[in-house]
């Protein structure tokens, strides 16, 4: 979740940009830069560390261009050092970055091999050297963006500044946010609105696919399919104390679009991509080869995330786990082994009844470890061993972003128990970690298919039952669905193991029924299959969340398919969240419902 800013005035616009930047340290970073136009040459300043230093830096070597692009950074690719920070450049252009780029192993073989010499270890410089790779061969500025930007796989956002060019800034998006602002002969690159809120109300927000030129006086905007579109001017209401919803109706949408990038900022923390290895950033206060048990406890869609995890440490780690609501879990006395691990999960980290949970367990001589979005938390604090999830402020009331950040760290920590525990071998371990670095770009790319969940809305707005399935971690994501089809429209709905469809939900299937299978092509994808064919064969109302595979292989007339990029299934369930969120959400809002602030819900339940 790096911080972006480009700036093009008829002013120095170096301090201008550390300004801006200093606005977007709550998203987190270990080093900053900037690199701006000295007499059309391109210059930069870096340093690692907070923004002082790289002020520092600039005392001591002030810039004076017009033009420039700054970055902070949370690192991805490489150590968190200055040779490592954006931005990152050539001779003839220079980049900076936030998201991750699938594929920059091999686009840097290539541009190896066609002569570019690399000096960091970022999948950011790849970018450049792509970018300069079309200048050498005679395209102007934007051909070779356009020209590059196919190539590149992930999820990311983009902001160029070229050598000689100092009319010239460009950015683009795919996945993660990017915001045009409009000054008096001056244009603005930002990540939010926040950041240019000292500069600019005058907002328009890229979406994605597109990319944009600016001058001083205009913004020219190109789709992914590479038309010439308008993008509307808005009026943003950010300040210094106010997170914004962006060009969203609602702050779940924005939360529900803002995955992409959460999620790798994420994995950015847990992941070593270039060693294709999980690498906590903290070190466990216990052996994991000694551990005989774990046990979670969480309430809600933190439970529904430890639910999913059971599945991850059960397969990697060959622990036995034990989950259990938290509500529940307090009062049962259980008994507690004496070289047990709890983990707890939560979203704000002052949930009562998890923290209660907690509690008791550390009086049973437990190994405590929290996952939480708010590290000064009490369940924070009272903890052994923080994993933080990353995920931001998240003000909408249902939990999306918190919930998929719950379930990245929960991935991690799952395999890099199995790494510890033996039983999980680097060559597997490096495979899960290429499904894990993917998953930003496919829930980018499921993203796409929110008109055609939406245009499902008026339908299932009638229901008054509504039944989600799912079989493996498909299932603790059908009673995520159906918790939030009932916590932000009021529809009573219910979550089953597929398997139990038999022992009495049947009985429930009629015309009227819609029923929600969520059915990756995994390998018990037949079973599911059969499962469908009971619904159909009574009548229910089919809706599949699958891909291709899934929907050529059911054989069953569906009313509706959302059809999913093709995945590796071991982590689907992050990707899938994304339609089974987006479904909710579009219901709800056809309804005329506070998707916000829904009745009766609180965001952080801090007593029981």
């Amino acid at each position: 979740m790096c911080g972006i800013v480009g700036i093009i005035a008829n002013e120095p616009v170096a301090e201008k940009i550390v300004e801006a930047l200093r606005r977007l340290e709550y998203r987190g970073y270990d080093s900053a830069g900037l690199a701006t136009l000295e007499q059309g040459h391109l210059t930069r300043r870096r340093a690692a560390g907070k923004l002082k230093n790289l002020e520092e830096k600039l005392r001591q070597e002030p810039l004076h261009g017009t033009i420039g692009i700054g970055h902070t950074r949370w690192a991805t690719h490489g150590r968190p050092t200055e040779n490592n920070a954006h931005p990152h450049a050539t001779k003839r252009v220079a980049v900076v970055h936030n998201g991750i780029i699938e594929n920059f192993r091999e686009l840097r073989e290539e541009l190896t091999a066609q002569g570019h010499v690399f000096v960091s270890e970022t999948d950011t410089e790849v970018v450049a050297h792509l970018v300069d790779h079309e200048l050498q061969s005679g395209k102007s500025p934007s051909e070779a963006v356009a020209a590059a930007l196919p190539r590149l796989r992930g999820a990311f956002a983009l902001a160029f500044l070229f050598e000689g060019a100092e009319g010239l800034l460009i950015g683009a998006r795919l996945g993660a946010p990017l915001a045009v602002g409009y000054g008096t002969d001056a244009m603005y690159l930002g990540s939010d609105a926040l950041a240019l809120a000292p500069f600019t109300d005058r907002i328009s927000y890229m979406e994605d696919g597109d990319w944009v030129v600016l001058d001083r006086n205009s913004a020219h905007f190109t789709n992914a399919k590479g038309q010439s579109v308008t993008r509307p001017h808005l009026r943003s209401q950010a300040s210094a104390f106010l997170i914004d919803k962006g060009n969203h109706r609602h702050f779940m949408a924005k939360e529900i679009h803002e995955q992409p990038e959460v999620v790798g900022r994420t994995l950015a923390h847990y992941l070593d991509m270039s060693q294709g290895c999980v690498r906590l950033p903290f070190d466990l206060p216990f052996d994991p080869a000694q551990i005989s048990r774990i046990t979670i406890t969480a309430c809600g869609t933190a439970f529904f995330a430890g639910l999913i995890a059971k599945y991850w440490i059960e397969r990697f780690a060959r622990l036995p786990v034990e989950i259990d609501v938290a509500s529940e879990f307090r009062y049962r006395e259980a008994p507690m082994d004496p070289q047990g691990l709890m983990i707890v999960v939560s979203q704000s980290g002052e949930t009562a009844d998890t923290l209660a949970g907690l509690r008791y367990a550390k009086q049973n001589g437990q190994n405590i470890l929290s996952v939480v979005n708010v590290t000064t938390s009490t369940m924070a604090r009272e903890s052994d061993v923080i994993a933080p999830t990353l995920a931001g402020p998240e003000i909408g009331v249902a939990s999306t972003k918190a919930f998929t950040c719950q379930l990245t760290v929960l991935a991690c920590l799952a395999v890099a128990l199995g790494r510890a525990r033996g039983t999980l071998s680097p060559e597997v371990e490096k495979t899960l970690v290429t499904e894990l670095i993917a998953l930003p770009g496919l829930m980018a790319e499921a993203m796409k298919r929110e008109a055609a969940i939406e245009s499902l809305a008026p339908a299932l707005a009638k229901a008054k039952d509504v039944l989600y399935l799912g079989r493996g971690t498909s299932y603790p994501l059908a009673l995520e669905g159906a918790l939030k089809l009932k916590e932000i429209s009021y529809i009573h709905a219910e979550g089953y193991a597929a398997g139990e469809l038999k022992h009495g939900p049947i009985a429930l299937i009629d015309e009227a029924m819609p029923v929600i299978v969520i059915a990756p092509f995994d390998h018990v994808f037949e079973k599911t299959v059969s499962n469908m064919q009971e619904v159909a064969a009574r009548g229910g109302k089919l809706i599949l969340i699958g891909d291709d595979n899934a929907e050529r292989d059911s054989a069953v007339a569906l009313q509706a398919t959302i059809k999913m990029p093709t995945m590796a299934p071991t982590f689907s369930a992050i990707a899938y969240s994304i339609p089974v969120q987006l479904l909710a959400y579009h219901i709800a809002v056809f309804m005329g419902k506070d998707v916000d602030q829904p009745r009766n819900l609180a965001k952080s339940v801090t007593v029981e």
